[in-house]
C-alpha cells in the first residue's frame, strides 16, 4: 500500500491537477479529461504549460506507476505541440520510488525541470508601493499580450508562444487578479491570483530577464494576492515554483508543500 502523504502535499498535487484545467479551459479545442490515475489539461498550445498530464495518484506498485507514464508518455506524443508530464516525488514509495528510473526508460521519458509546491494561510499581506515600479491591473488584450510576452521572456520562449497561449482569454483581464509592473512606460513583470477552489492560486509570475533582482517580481506578486484577498476574503493561497522563482515566494511567506518531477518524452 502506498505511504499515507502529508495533507499539504495532497492538496498541492490536486490544486495542480484541478487549477490547470480553469487556466486552460477557453482554449480552442482543449482537452480536459481524467483517465484513471492521470489528469489531462492539454490545450495543444505552442505555449508549452498549456500542454500537461499529472499523475493523481499516490503509488507504490512499480508495475503500476511504469503503466501511468507509458500511457502519458503515448498520449503526449500523439498530440502536436510539446508539454509535460507531472510526477509528485512524495506520492511515490517502496517499489514504484525505487523503479521510477527504469520505468522513465521504458516509457522514452527524459527529465526536464523540477518544480516546488508551496502554500500558506499568509493573507492578507502587506503591498507596499515600491519606488520605480508602476503597478496596474490587466484589463485588455494590449496589456495581456504585455503579460505574455513578460512570461515569454522570462522561461526563454518565443514570443508567439505566449502570445498564441494567452490571445482572446478573458480569464487574465475579467476573472483572475492579474497584474503588470511598469519600470517608466515599460510592463517589467507579472502576476496573476486566480481563486480556485477555496484558495488564491498564484499564477504566470515572471519579471524580464533585464529587470530582475530588483524587487519587482515581489511587488506585483503582493499587489495581485491582496487584490485578491480583498476581492475574495481568502486567506490561503498556493502555487507551483520553479528554482528560480521559490525564493521571492519564501520571502511572501509561502513554505515547501510538494517536490514535482516534469518530464517529456526524449528526442
Amino acid at each position: 500500500m502506498p505511504k499515507t502523504t502529508d495533507a499539504e502535499t495532497v492538496e498541492s498535487v490536486e490544486q495542480y491537477a484541478s487549477v490547470w484545467k480553469a487556466l486552460v479551459a477557453d482554449r480552442p479545442g482543449v482537452d480536459l479529461t481524467n483517465r484513471p490515475g492521470l489528469s489531462v489539461s492539454w490545450a495543444d498550445s505552442p505555449f508549452p504549460f498549456w500542454n500537461a498530464v499529472f499523475l493523481t495518484e499516490q503509488l507504490a506498485d512499480a508495475r503500476l506507476l511504469r503503466a501511468r507514464l507509458v500511457e502519458a508518455a503515448a498520449y503526449v506524443r500523439g498530440k502536436r505541440q510539446s508539454g509535460l508530464i507531472y510526477v509528485c516525488d512524495e506520492f511515490l514509495s517502496g517499489a514504484a520510488k525505487e523503479g521510477l528510473p527504469e520505468a522513465l526508460v521504458q516509457a522514452g521519458l527524459d527529465f526536464a525541470m523540477p518544480i516546488t509546491g508551496m502554500a500558506g494561510n499568509i493573507l492578507p499581506l502587506e503591498a507596499p508601493p515600491h519606488p520605480g515600479l508602476r503597478i496596474e491591473r490587466v484589463t485588455d488584450a494590449t496589456a495581456l499580450e504585455a503579460y505574455a510576452d513578460i512570461n515569454c521572456e522570462g522561461y526563454g520562449f518565443p514570443l508567439e508562444w505566449g502570445r498564441a497561449g494567452l490571445a482572446g482569454s478573458t480569464l487574465w483581464t475579467k476573472t483572475a487578479h492579474s497584474y503588470l509592473g511598469y519600470e517608466g512606460d515599460r510592463a517589467v513583470s507579472a502576476a496573476s491570483a486566480v481563486a480556485h477552489g477555496g484558495r488564491l492560486y498564484l499564477a504566470l509570475v515572471a519579471t524580464r530577464p533585464d529587470a530582475q533582482r530588483k524587487g519587482y517580481g515581489e511587488a506585483v506578486v503582493r499587489r495581485a494576492l491582496q487584490a485578491g484577498h480583498k476581492a475574495t476574503g481568502l486567506t490561503r493561497t498556493v502555487l507551483h515554483a520553479t528554482d528560480a522563482g521559490a525564493p521571492v515566494y519564501g520571502r511572501v511567506g509561502y513554505r515547501r508543500a510538494a517536490s514535482f518531477l516534469t518530464y517529456m518524452p526524449a528526442t
